[in-house]
């Protein structure tokens, strides 16, 4: 492969992760991450 090439193929997968992530902000995934690692969290130090 030569470097445009591979230089393209690492920008549209660097787009489509940013899409990604966004998506899933836009759709309350980051509320839930956020709930999940609290509760895993008090549950680990052992106030849950």
């Amino acid at each position: 492969m030569n470097d445009r090439r591979l230089n393209l193929i690492r920008a549209a997968l660097l787009i489509a992760a940013a899409l990604m992530i966004a998506a899933g902000i836009a759709n309350g995934g980051l509320r839930d991450v956020l709930y999940k690692a609290k509760n895993i969290c008090t549950e680990c130090i052992g106030l849950g």
